[in-house]
């Protein structure tokens, strides 16, 4: 039997790597995308079933040229999950055009092109797509105006997405994963916000890397064959509660022009 294939994107580091050996130990192959090359080599090192790619999602050339050596490398595609993104918090007043722009580029179009450019390989197999949005796309938050809307848009793309390609075969769904403790995010919470978090969150801690994971790989498996157009948070109940945090709320973010 023919091993299935997924190209996972931001996957040198956080939700991306523990995808990627969650495909790995369920017998999947997988093209590893990401444009930092040194971690993503690091990364890749001694994954079994894994080949690194070289790309920057949010440029259209690279994106192109990189579709048809993952096809040759594997054959074909069966899944793929937008997981590459850039996490930029800061005040309306203060996200200028450049900021916004470089945020878009990544969070959203770097799903557009990807999905585009794997588009024919994933409907000749009857494949997956997974984008990976955020609670922050569901739910307006402090200091999130350019993250929070690129994540909204993602989940609207799925939306299209699901209802486009399901006549190809092709299943599109979301996950909007919350509070992860991921190296990134011990590193810039204070504890005041980590014990926000944990008192906003229902299970009163932030997930794993491996819970996003288990989600998104579900996904793109015959287990979840009659799952479509569907957004999933996967948040330890923190969405239904609401996301504004005190603890990011200072008078410096209010605009005094």
């Amino acid at each position: 039997m023919q091993k299935k294939t997924a190209i996972v994107t931001g996957a040198a580091r956080g939700i991306g790597l523990a995808t990627t050996r969650l495909f790995l130990n369920e017998g999947w192959q997988v093209a590893m995308i990401d444009r930092d090359a040194p971690a993503l080599e690091d990364a890749a090192s001694g994954l079994d079933g894994a080949l690194p790619f070289l790309c920057d999602v949010s440029q259209p050339d690279q994106v192109d040229a990189t579709l048809p050596r993952i096809i040759d490398a594997f054959g074909g595609v069966d899944a793929l999950v937008n997981n590459a993104g850039i996490a930029d918090f800061g005040p309306i007043a203060e996200t200028d055009f450049a900021r916004w722009r470089r945020v878009m580029e990544t969070n959203l179009d770097g799903v557009f092109l990807m999905s585009q450019a794997a588009l024919g390989p994933l409907c000749a197999r009857r494949g997956a797509i997974v984008n990976i949005a955020s609670i922050s796309g569901l739910r307006a938050s402090t200091l999130r105006v350019a993250y929070g809307t690129s994540k909204a848009a993602v989940i609207q793309l799925t939306k299209q997405q699901a209802a486009e390609l399901g006549e190809f075969g092709v299943r599109a769904n979301c996950v909007c994963p919350g509070p992860v403790r991921t190296k990134l995010a011990m590193a810039v919470h204070s504890q005041e916000i980590i014990d926000a978090y944990h008192d906003a969150i229902p299970l009163n801690r932030y997930g794993s890397e491996t819970e996003i994971a288990e989600v998104i790989v579900f996904l793109c498996s015959g287990r979840a064959s009659y799952v479509s157009g569907q957004v999933i948070a996967v948040d330890g109940g923190f969405e239904s509660t609401g996301v504004g945090l005190p603890a990011l709320r200072t008078d410096d973010t209010i605009p005094t022009g």
